[in-house]
């Protein structure tokens, strides 16, 4: 798997060699959360489609060997790839000190700002006075949920966990939620696009603490592992 690891990782760096595409089993499996659009999401027929999709299909097609996307919730994915459930991840996923102690990493694919969202004309703010005793959706095994739990839920907001960010816009356009904290890109080329967002905008400013994001957004690899 440390074989794995190089060849995909070199594979982004748009570096990889024919000796590294050898070590790769011929049928890679990817796990991704199918509920983050425009990164990863199914369409009508059920297909798998987004960036991550686009990305993964063009590795596999040049390392020569089978894709096979996995859908998960994001908060399965670390876990999966542990248990060998999956061979690698791409699904709009952090680089955090915590994860990197689980899981290798790849090359930076793009810096990942958070983004609060809430309704338009909202005086809503990313601080802990405006937010307090207010709901707040985040995604469960986030980078963002843990940020809201450590720095909002503890001083008087209601920070509220979900399996999949369908559902966090789900309850947020139903009024169960105040704001919902994600990933920027994904939110303005996803949900802010979709019919379903065009009552809702960034709260400004956005969120940054490099306790809890830490230099962008990767691929995630099985650390260890048979060669």
């Amino acid at each position: 798997m440390k074989k794995t690891v190089l060849a995909l990782s070199l594979l982004i760096g748009l570096g990889a060699t024919a000796a590294s595409y050898a070590a790769l089993p011929q049928t890679v499996r990817i796990g991704t959360d199918t509920t983050y659009a425009p990164f990863s999401s199914k369409d009508a027929k059920g297909e798998f489609i987004g960036f991550d999709i686009d990305l993964g299909n063009e590795m596999c097609k040049r390392m020569q060997v089978k894709c096979t996307w996995v859908a998960s919730d994001f908060d399965a994915l670390i876990p999966s790839l542990k248990a060998k459930k999956i061979d690698a991840i791409i699904s709009s996923l952090s680089i955090t000190d915590k994860r990197q102690q689980e899981i290798a990493f790849s090359d930076k694919l793009y810096a990942a700002d958070s983004r609060l969202i809430a309704a338009k004309g909202s005086p809503i703010q990313p601080t802990l006075e405006s937010l307090k005793g207010k709901h707040v959706g985040v995604l469960q095994g986030s980078t963002q949920e843990a940020y809201a739990n450590d720095n909002w839920r503890t001083k008087g907001v209601d920070v509220v966990a979900y399996a999949n960010q369908d559902l966090i816009y789900s309850d947020l356009t139903a009024g169960r939620l105040d704001a919902a904290l994600q990933d920027e890109v994904a939110a303005s080329e996803g949900f802010l696009k979709q019919p379903a967002g065009k009552e809702y905008a960034f709260a400004r400013p956005s969120v940054k603490d490099k306790k809890y994001i830490v230099d962008g957004t990767r691929d995630g690899m099985r650390i260890g592992g048979p060669e």
